[in-house]
């Protein structure tokens, strides 16, 4: 699973915020012995800073999983007077936190279609075979209809519909994965100043308050 971590548009103090959390939250993660790295991140405008940055950690979707890192998606706050404008009056600073699953790449089986036979026709309406050798295809768990009456034999019918559901099902997991990464890059532009779901405080960067978490 994934961790995406991005001070939306906010000030430089937002992406000190969100190297700080990076950092805080790899030691939280190894202290659970789960192995954490950095994927891919966008620099901030201080060296050491982000702008935003994706979090990768080697564990399952499963429950059981989520609840030992104790983490949701929301918006993190950081108490703290600003440690690059002294005289700033804001102590309050914002990210955004967003768990990410991996796409729900779906398999193909033949056992998932149901087939139909069909009589083929040709040109004006004259029956190319009496016996039913075209097909119509359902592929059950997408929904997903295609006939196939170009070959001799509805065997071969058979193995040609199955083909062109084959790559109806592919076209479909690759509009998912390129939604997923769309998705995943929409998160730098998205923060919700308020309700967080985490409170850390002071140049220290202590955790103070977890809420809405399992």
């Amino acid at each position: 699973m994934w961790i995406q971590i991005s001070s939306g548009r906010g000030p430089d103090e937002c992406e000190l915020a969100v190297s700080l959390f990076i950092k805080e939250f790899q030691k939280e993660c190894a202290d659970k012995g789960i192995k954490s790295r950095v994927t891919d991140a966008e620099p901030g405008n201080i060296k050491g800073n982000f702008k935003s940055a994706l979090l990768s950690l080697d564990i399952d979707d499963s429950a059981n999983n989520m609840d030992d890192i104790n983490i949701v998606s929301g918006t993190m706050l950081w108490i703290c007077k600003s440690p690059y404008r002294p005289n700033h009056k804001r102590k309050n600073w914002f990210i955004n936190i967003e768990v990410l699953k991996p796409p729900q790449n779906l398999e193909f089986h033949e056992k998932d279609v149901k087939f139909e036979s069909m009589r083929s026709s040709g040109p004006g309406g004259q029956n190319v075979n009496k016996v039913e050798t075209a097909v119509r295809a359902f592929h059950l768990p997408t929904g997903f209809t295609v006939t196939a009456s170009e070959e001799r034999s509805q065997y071969m019918n058979k193995k040609l519909a199955l083909a062109r559901l084959s790559a109806l099902v592919r076209t479909r997991n690759n509009e998912e994965n390129e939604k997923h990464k769309k998705d995943v890059w929409m998160q730098h532009n998205t923060l919700e100043r308020g309700n967080p779901v985490r409170v850390y405080e002071g140049s220290s960067f202590k955790l103070k308050e977890i809420y809405n978490e399992p």
